[in-house]
């Protein structure tokens, strides 16, 4: 070992590594290729490092992924920028590899290294790989070519301009549909950085072509070509060609790109304008809310607020609510579900006397959809509608219905209106609230499943430091203590759960003379489950109470849980002492 000359050492277990047959050496090998590179130097990584890992390319496609990243990192290990091309062969081929992942990768990291290249290396260097690839035989080198020009384009001569233009449209009419797919999705990228004038020609004759193109799914990515190109034209060029091709695709043939452009329809406005969109986009947008395929009315459902927002309130209620309407008694319970989820936020856009004609009615009917998922979503946006028609309004329509979903046989339902009490609570007010929710939040104390027991005793906590303790302790507590004498067990532990939450907020004074009675006096219980509770609740009481307290009601009581004969009261009540003695030490 010693005979070995010391920096040949780590290029030779490297080779042997990545010969190895056991590919997680193989993998760690190219991960440690930074560490290589450092210990051969610059010059030596240039001449056998680099080229080594040219040749040995044929590998699992998890080391040719890891072998791609590490090389977009690597131009700091190959003498800086001015060496940065040396880079470059190695990535060209993984740029031809089958699988997706790899050339992703490999086109990234040819991106971050051209990016860094000087102007004459890209001409001299990167240019050339962009063509080659472009002109591969195998597709899968046309694909990853898409993804350079944008990076080669800037820096050509005008004559290398044109051409790299011409190979762009060459593969935007390639014969595979895989080709066209990159050409289709990197069109904006490469349209960013042409001239202006040959933007309007050139590149719109290219992007007509992929609009007709026969494969939905090259059409369903010239949509979002669309709202990138919208952004690189003039208002009035915008409207004339990338209008109509927005307009078509709201009717085109196949629901996937009729999808496509309800799910981008937001962007699209921004790229044509506000202007055009009153007109045209309107009727478009209306065509896609009343689609006969469920997911485009999906997608279009959830973009309604935002649309909404483009255009003046009466175009909306003229135009989008008739639709709104219709889409509220939806067959599909999905389309429903992404229209309840946004709906509250027309409210604001709409006005308070549109809101309370038009919305109100839509509101209820969707907080009384059968489906568990759209009354959820109506019920978490509650607070946008009170901003707009205020909380008498609110409370005299909506209310009824949430107490009624109080009451819903899905547990998920009366889990989410818990959830929202304490909002609610602080939007009421706490006189409404008391004659309106109180009752309610004490039943949930009692509820079948332990998940509406558990975020009850949580709510009681939250609506504790919302009102105060005067007000928990004349509303709250009373109600609570009185439950500890509930014949079931389960409930009586839900109790001590919302006794210990609510001592921190209560204060040691309250605490030490409503709350801890109750505990200690539950540790007499005959469920094993609630002795050992009442030692739990104890441990969270002790930094809040006295250490005289502690030291006459506490301590008695949990030596004798001690002695208990159940081994899991005993274990709880130790824990429970020695957290009782580490306070005595600390203070």
């Amino acid at each position: 070992m010693a005979m070995i000359d010391e920096p040949l050492y780590p290029i030779a277990v490297l080779i042997d590594e990545l010969k190895n047959e056991d590919i997680q050496l193989r993998l760690n090998s190219i991960r440690k290729l930074s560490t290589i590179a450092r210990a051969l130097g610059e010059e030596r990584t240039r001449k056998e490092l680099i080229p080594f890992l040219s040749e040995n390319n044929d590998d699992e496609d998890e080391v040719l992924l890891a072998m791609a990243e590490e090389l977009g990192v690597f131009i700091p290990y190959v003498g800086g920028v001015e060496h940065a091309h040396v880079l470059l062969p190695p990535l060209e081929t993984l740029c031809t590899v089958e699988e997706t992942c790899v050339r992703d990768k490999a086109v990234e990291s040819l991106c971050r290294i051209g990016a860094q290249m000087k102007e004459n290396d890209i001409v001299d260097w990167f240019a050339p790989v962009v063509k080659r690839l472009a002109a591969g035989e195998w597709f899968t080198a046309r694909v990853s070519s898409c993804g350079l020009f944008h990076i080669a384009y800037p820096s050509a001569s005008e004559q290398l301009k044109a051409e790299l233009r011409t190979i762009y449209g060459q593969l935007c009419q390639d014969d595979m549909p895989m080709v066209r797919r990159a050409a289709a999705s990197n069109l904006g990228k490469f349209a960013a950085t042409v001239e202006q004038s040959h933007l309007k020609t050139e590149i719109m004759s290219i992007f007509d072509d992929l609009t007709q193109d026969d494969q939905d799914s090259v059409r369903l990515l010239a949509v979002e070509g669309c709202a990138a190109l919208g952004k690189l034209l003039e208002p009035q060029d915008c409207a004339a060609h990338i209008l109509p091709v927005i307009v078509n695709f709201s009717q085109d043939k196949s629901w996937r790109v009729r999808y496509m452009v309800a799910n981008q329809l937001y962007e699209l406005c921004e790229a044509v304008g506000t202007e055009p969109t009153r007109g045209d986009l309107v009727s478009a947008y209306v065509r896609l809310l009343c689609d006969n395929e469920a997911e485009v009315r999906i997608a279009a459902a959830g973009k309604v607020t935002k649309f909404c927002k483009i255009l003046n309130p009466q175009i909306a209620i003229e135009h989008i609510l008739p639709c709104v309407k219709e889409l509220s008694t939806d067959s599909s319970q999905h389309v429903r579900s992404a229209l309840a989820s946004v709906i509250m936020g027309m409210a604001p856009v709409l006005g308070k006397d549109a809101t309370i004609e038009q919305l109100l009615p839509i509101f209820l009917a969707l907080l009384k959809d059968e489906f568990p998922d759209v009354r959820l979503n109506i019920i978490s946006k509650l607070d946008q509608v009170n901003q707009v028609i205020g909380i008498d309004l609110l409370s005299q329509s909506l209310l009824p219905a949430i107490v009624e979903l109080a009451e819903d046989r899905h547990w998920r339902v009366r889990l989410a209106i818990i959830e929202y009490i304490p909002l609610l609570a602080s939007q009421l007010g706490v006189g409404f609230f008391d004659d309106k929710l109180g009752a309610l939040c004490m039943q949930w104390l009692e509820d079948k499943v332990f998940s509406i027991r558990d975020a009850a005793a949580n709510n009681l906590k939250r609506l504790a430091e919302e009102f105060g303790p005067e007000w928990a302790m004349q509303h709250i507590i009373p109600q609570v203590l009185e439950k500890i004498n509930n014949p079931h067990y389960l409930y009586r532990m839900t109790t001590l759960q919302a006794i210990s939450l609510l001592a921190p907020v209560m204060g040691p004074d309250i605490t030490c003379q409503q709350l801890l009675p109750v505990v200690i006096a539950s540790s007499k219980d005959r469920v094993p489950n609630m002795k050992f509770n009442v030692a739990k609740v104890l441990q969270s009481l002790v930094p809040i109470l006295d250490q005289s307290v502690v030291e006459k009601a506490v301590k008695p009581c949990l030596v004798e849980l001690s002695e208990d004969p159940d081994v899991d009261v005993r274990y709880y009540a130790h824990q429970a002492l020695r957290a009782c003695d580490q306070m005595v030490i600390s203070s």
